[in-house]
């Protein structure tokens, strides 16, 4: 069981955008951050009651809505909700790719880590399955304090295995976006290293992935992946040739150097005038795309390396906009 202390009084809400025909999602923990401009839902980690258990993506940070300008740049993309699927939560949410600290040299039956998740049991199985949901056997500890355009999530994790961490995520509104500001300190006795993504589930005003969006990067693109006739690469932007139907494209891109100029990307709908530009303070260490009908993603990545006592810091900014301002 995890031990979670939290330091204001959950609301539990319901906003429209984030439902589906089946599924309602008001029941979750979650709150509000608002300010003037910007109104964002934020479901809390909770290993009984939380919108998302599943070992997949990290548990803090998880954004349901974001609404600015009369428009909405997030929600629920699915028709069906299990927490313990890998992939059911709304978006932005952030992710560890690489297996998890000590997963290779674990034998089955043994103990692996998942940062933002917990202590991880490792089955007898030839290689890691990022869609499997794993036995938690240790949740580690969660606290939680809030003010009212603010966030931050702290994760403790200990273990017997070498490695442990003080994870902590704040969320930060400001007058035209937010902030997500990460810092990973490494208490253990090995060198913390692997990467970390936003997988980010764009939903801007519930468009259909089509032609309708377009994503510009600071750098001409490239990619050795099948755009399936759905999309195309044109220089520094990426255009869907066709809406999305009951069909998913998933690109590798490239082009992009090893200056932190180039981690940054806009999304923008065309037929509502709402756009989002994605910037960090990190190099891009891989850069990926993939859509469904329902919603886009590209999905970027940074490369995190702690020794033992060390804190490393990154953080990532959402610049939000609309054409008639």
């Amino acid at each position: 069981m995890s031990k979670i202390a939290i330091s204001f009084c959950t609301l539990i809400i319901l906003i429209p955008a984030l439902m589906s025909q089946n599924i309602q999602l008001d029941k979750y923990p979650s709150t509000i951050l608002e300010n003037e401009k910007v109104r964002m839902l934020v479901y809390l980690p909770d290993s009984v009651k939380g919108i998302y258990r599943a070992t997949r993506f990290d548990w803090s940070g998880i954004i349901g809505s974001v609404r600015y300008a009369g428009h909405e740049y997030f929600g629920y993309w699915k028709e069906t909700h299990d927490p313990l699927f890998h992939e059911d939560l709304p978006g932005p949410v952030e992710g560890y790719i690489e297996p998890g600290l000590g997963y290779d040299e674990a034998e089955a039956g043994g103990k692996f880590i998942r940062i933002g998740v917990g202590v991880l049991e490792k089955p007898d199985e030839p290689s890691y399955t990022w869609t499997k949901t794993y036995p938690i056997l240790d949740h580690g500890e969660w606290r939680i304090a809030q003010g009212k355009d603010w966030i931050e999530f702290e994760h403790v994790v200990d273990s017997d295995i070498g490695y442990g961490y003080v994870y902590r995520k704040k969320i930060q509104l400001k007058e035209d976006g937010f902030f997500l500001e990460h810092r990973l300190r490494n208490t253990g006795k090995k060198v913390i290293q692997t990467d970390q993504f936003n997988h980010n589930f764009f939903m801007i005003d519930g468009d259909r992935s089509g032609p309708s969006f377009e994503i510009n990067f600071p750098f001409t693109l490239e990619s050795e992946s099948d755009p399936k006739g759905l999309v195309e690469l044109r220089d520094t932007s990426l255009y869907f040739l066709q809406e999305l139907e009951d069909n998913a494209i998933y690109m590798e891109l490239k082009g992009f150097s090893s200056n932190s100029e180039d981690h940054r990307f806009t999304v923008l709908n065309r037929n509502t005038g709402a756009g989002v530009t994605v910037k960090a303070d990190m190099p891009l260490y891989r850069l990926a795309f993939w859509a469904c009908e329902t919603t886009l993603s590209p999905e970027n990545f940074v490369w995190i390396s702690a020794e033992p006592g060390s804190e490393k810091r990154w953080v990532s900014e959402y610049i939000l906009f609309t054409n008639n301002q």
